[in-house]
């Protein structure tokens, strides 16, 4: 059977009408969501899937609850990453990023309602935490053309309307993002205008019990793919080939898309952040990549590896350079524990030697679940007293980096690991093994 052609098949016969997760098993879920291929690999790995009926209403409470501690009547959100927190519904997201026809609105007491394509109102059927669907957030300009303002007057009165009867006199209302025209109108509806990014990036920040669960079921998924790419990967392939893989694998089981196209070989690895298009990899030599990759249930899972692919040892200052970035991003990982301050994670740990400063990545950790997330963690020559002043708390998940190259050399190295604050310290989510040839380690 062609891998990519799945078996035809209406039920998977090993369970009931419901699958782990809650959903139909019926494989014609309304939302994103896994595929058998997922389910039947988590399972032999033994690993507890989400219940995302719970992990919904527990993602609502936490967005409501920040709402209300902040005095707000209401919190309208745009990004399609905001709305996939708050509703668990998605609808063409990548297009959605730069036409944004969805929207969002949270009240103070929970109402909310999902502004969708007028042609798709059933996308979010499965959750009913969505109270009321309507249309009319569409105001960019293919879509409205020289009718914008008009659409945002009519989409402020909308929310106005919705605000009244459910936040009452309050009108404090977070927006995230939003175009020219609606952040008129809505001034001229008489709100005031909170930052929206700061309640979502907050909020999302720490993880509930069941999204932790669906992190880890996506991170298995992920580092499946990644050694299906690995295992792919040879001299006489071009990195789109390679690269391809990855998106394949991910795709295959229920994963959404890649955020980024950064996979190099050779001496496009180095300045990093290069992006695969048509080398060739060549026997004998480096491979780095960073999955950015929006896998199962939407969760990302943002880790790199680096590898050597040929049939010589690599050079001595490749190992050494591996060595130290090894080193760098497993001593920065010890750091993490509850009650720890960004400002200490900025400043403390491990540091790079000398000749690698320059070439350093942009930052030192970031938080992730739905994609790269607050808080980043930068290094101490960028720190900036006053933009991230909080602590590490418990169901954080951070990704620690480390990119380790020379100006003008011919590689760079890449890692990163995705890794959970616990109660006691921290669990690192990631289990993908290190080259080990570039560890300087006999196969």
């Amino acid at each position: 059977m062609d891998r990519y052609r799945g078996p035809e098949r209406k039920i998977d016969p090993h369970r009931d009408a419901t699958l782990g997760d809650g959903t139909p098993n019926d494989q014609d879920r309304v939302e994103i969501g896994p595929t058998l291929l997922a389910f039947r690999e988590w399972e032999k790995a033994g690993l507890k899937l989400p219940n995302l009926e719970r992990m919904r209403r527990h993602r609502w409470q936490r967005l409501t609850r920040h709402i209300v501690d902040r005095d707000y009547g209401g919190l309208l959100l745009f990004d399609p990453l905001n709305i996939r927190y708050a509703t668990d519904s998605t609808n063409m997201q990548l297009w959605n990023t730069h036409n944004p026809f969805r929207a969002v609105l949270l009240c103070a007491d929970g109402y909310m309602v999902l502004f969708e394509y007028k042609n798709s109102p059933f996308l979010a059927d499965f959750n009913p935490l969505v109270r009321e669907i309507r249309s009319g957030a569409s105001m960019f300009y293919f879509s409205a053309g020289d009718l914008g303002g008009k659409r945002a007057r009519e989409f402020a009165g909308q929310i106005d309307e919705i605000m009244s009867a459910h936040a009452g006199s309050n009108r404090r209302l977070a927006v995230d993002k939003i175009l020219p025209h609606g952040l008129e109108a809505l001034k001229e509806a008489g709100f005031e205008l909170k930052e929206g990014e700061e309640v979502t990036e907050k909020s999302r920040s720490v993880k509930v019990d069941d999204e932790i669960l669906a992190m880890r079921c996506a991170s298995h998924s992920c580092e499946t793919a990644v050694a299906e790419m690995h295992r792919a990967a040879e001299p006489g392939m071009t990195e789109n080939d390679i690269w391809a893989v990855l998106h394949a694998e991910n795709i295959r089981r229920g994963g959404e898309w890649i955020e980024t196209r950064l996979l190099t070989t050779g001496p496009r690895t180095n300045p990093w952040f290069q992006e695969c298009g048509p080398r060739v990899l060549n026997n004998n030599e480096i491979l780095a990549f960073d999955t950015d990759l929006i896998g199962s249930y939407g969760i990302c899972i943002d880790i790199s590896r680096t590898w050597w692919i040929g049939d010589s040892a690599p050079r001595l200052d490749m190992v050494h350079a591996m060595q130290h970035a090894h080193e760098h991003m497993m001593t920065n990982i010890e750091m993490l524990a509850p009650g720890v301050a960004f400002r200490e994670l900025s400043f403390g740990g491990h540091q790079l030697d000398p000749e690698f400063q320059k070439l350093k990545y942009g930052c030192k950790m970031h938080g992730v679940g739905l994609c790269d997330e607050w808080p980043h963690i930068c290094y101490a020559d960028s720190y900036h007293p006053g933009g991230f002043d909080y602590v590490l708390e418990p169901g954080m998940v951070l990704c620690v980096e480390a990119l380790v190259g020379t100006e003008g050399a011919d590689f760079s190295i890449k890692l990163e690991d995705q890794v959970l604050i616990t109660e006691t310290g921290h669990e690192n989510l990631t289990t993908y093994p290190f080259d080990s040839r570039l560890m300087g380690r006999q196969l």
